[in-house]
């Protein structure tokens, strides 16, 4: 969290230029906005404070960002899916008598709360390859929808691994 007490806006304070205002970055899906909110201009520090956090929203509103205080990711080059919080993985089980057996599956994760993870997965085996993928997909946008109001991945995901 900014020193602020609010996301994405910040203080600057530079006496040498005659600089002092509120600064509001948002980003979201690769697109950046920001605006400077001087406190002269809006008639205080405390009144250009509130301006900035009406700023900050109405550019998240206009990017399609959700408005929460968390971090929000919705692309990542790490992700071998395309789908961020989707993974093909290999589990060990027990199989019968005993035996470990290597299944494949798709793992889905999200975090409903700061800090906290929760994952499941889907069963490549029983589903087959494109099914299981779309069904984990399919689980993490209602779990996007429901942390964070709507889903944040926009398309359709890519098929196959």
């Amino acid at each position: 969290m900014a020193k602020s007490g609010h996301k994405g806006i910040c203080r600057i304070d530079q006496p040498r230029k005659r600089t002092h205002g509120w600064y509001v970055r948002v980003t979201f899906r690769g697109e950046q906005r920001a605006k400077f909110l001087g406190d002269a201009t809006h008639g205080g520090k405390r009144k250009a404070l509130r301006e900035a956090v009406r700023v900050r929203n109405r550019l998240e509103r206009e990017l399609g960002k959700p408005r929460t205080d968390r971090t929000v990711v919705t692309r990542s080059p790490r992700s071998g899916t395309g789908v961020i919080g989707v993974q093909r993985a290999q589990r060990r089980d027990r199989g019968p008598g005993g035996k470990p057996v290597i299944r494949d599956v798709y793992v889905v994760t999200w975090h409903p709360t700061p800090h906290t993870t929760r994952r499941t997965t889907v069963s490549v085996d029983r589903y087959g390859e494109e099914e299981a993928f779309r069904r984990a997909c399919e689980l993490r946008v209602a779990k996007e929808r429901e942390v964070y109001g709507a889903p944040l991945q926009t398309g359709s995901p890519p098929t196959g691994s």
